[in-house]
């Protein structure tokens, strides 16, 4: 069973590059750009620094902290009411900026590093990653609902083994990795890909 209309086929093709266009390059965006780190305004001078690590007062280093922070927009406190400040980097930190060991630096707006892309996800990139979790739903949302027709039309016309194989293979991987997008699990990314791809070598040589 296949696609006989010429115009249904155009569509499928179309509209499934297109999503496939922007998965990969949203994918792709996500990976590669690179985090970004508070101003200059934020990091401490040298004379600065000098004072506060000779400083060995805790009091004394929250209002030195509390000075340099006087005329920066910072409004976050830490659970004594301190000021955020990163020792490693030397720098106050902004509101939702936080430091990543795993990049060894302080990450604007921080939201997590994600394994799967391999990159922290924060102010730079937030957005492409967020497009990328959509895009990746409607992906396989797209190829379950074109798969879903022909998967019914198996039980009441065909009965070919190695077609039940293909719809079974790619319904699999479309409905059961969209499921994974939906509930936030933190394998996404990589279970998409390798699902995916699988599923689509598997429709190319069924």
């Amino acid at each position: 069973m296949t696609v006989s209309n010429p115009v249904e086929k155009v569509a499928y093709l179309v509209v499934f590059h297109i999503l496939f266009v922007l998965f990969v390059w949203t994918y792709w965006k996500s990976v590669f750009t690179l985090p970004i780190q508070p101003g200059k305004k934020f990091h401490m001078s040298y004379a600065d620094q000098e004072r506060y690590e000779n400083e060995e007062r805790p009091e004394v280093q929250r209002q030195i902290l509390a000075e340099i922070a006087r005329k920066l927009p910072v409004y976050t406190r830490t659970g004594n009411g301190g000021i955020r400040f990163c020792d490693r980097c030397q720098l106050i930190k902004p509101d939702r900026c936080h430091h990543c060991s795993v990049c060894a630096m302080c990450v604007l707006k921080m939201d997590h590093h994600c394994p799967w892309v391999n990159n922290c996800i924060g102010f730079s990139n937030y957005k492409f990653f967020l497009l990328f979790l959509a895009y990746s739903l409607l992906y396989c949302l797209y190829i379950a609902a074109t798969v879903f027709k022909y998967f019914i039309k198996y039980w009441t016309v065909s009965h070919e083994i190695q077609f039940l194989f293909h719809l079974l293979s790619v319904s699999w991987a479309s409905v059961t990795l969209g499921a994974l997008l939906l509930s936030g699990s933190e394998g996404r990314g990589c279970i998409f890909l390798g699902g995916v791809s699988w599923a689509l070598w598997v429709s190319t040589s069924c």
